[in-house]
């Protein structure tokens, strides 16, 4: 498998809920960031909490979100960024529907 987005790309976490265990933070769905970095293929812990094999293997991305950008009253400096590990699945390209 193949990682589909690269460092730098612009991408958009998938909006919406999910039953059971979701490894995706319900304040980034819907929210945009840039790729920082590939960390890797892993199984997916979102069926090894129900103890499946995880596989197919899923990449497993660094996205950084601006700050200001993810709460509507925070007054820090405005290029400081949270950074999240995000799974494939839940990220599609900015702008995409």
């Amino acid at each position: 498998m193949t990682a589909r987005f690269a460092p730098g790309d612009p991408v958009r976490v998938r909006p919406g809920a999910k039953p059971g265990h979701v490894r995706t933070p319900d304040y980034l769905k819907g929210r945009s960031g840039r790729v920082e970095s590939v960390l890797g293929r892993y199984r997916n812990p979102e069926d090894l909490a129900y103890g499946l094999s995880g596989e197919p293997e899923r990449v497993l991305y660094k996205v950084g979100f601006r700050q200001d950008a993810l709460w509507p009253d925070y007054e820090g400096p405005s290029d400081e960024r949270l950074y999240a590990d995000v799974y494939e699945h839940w990220l599609q390209p900015e702008g995409e529907s």
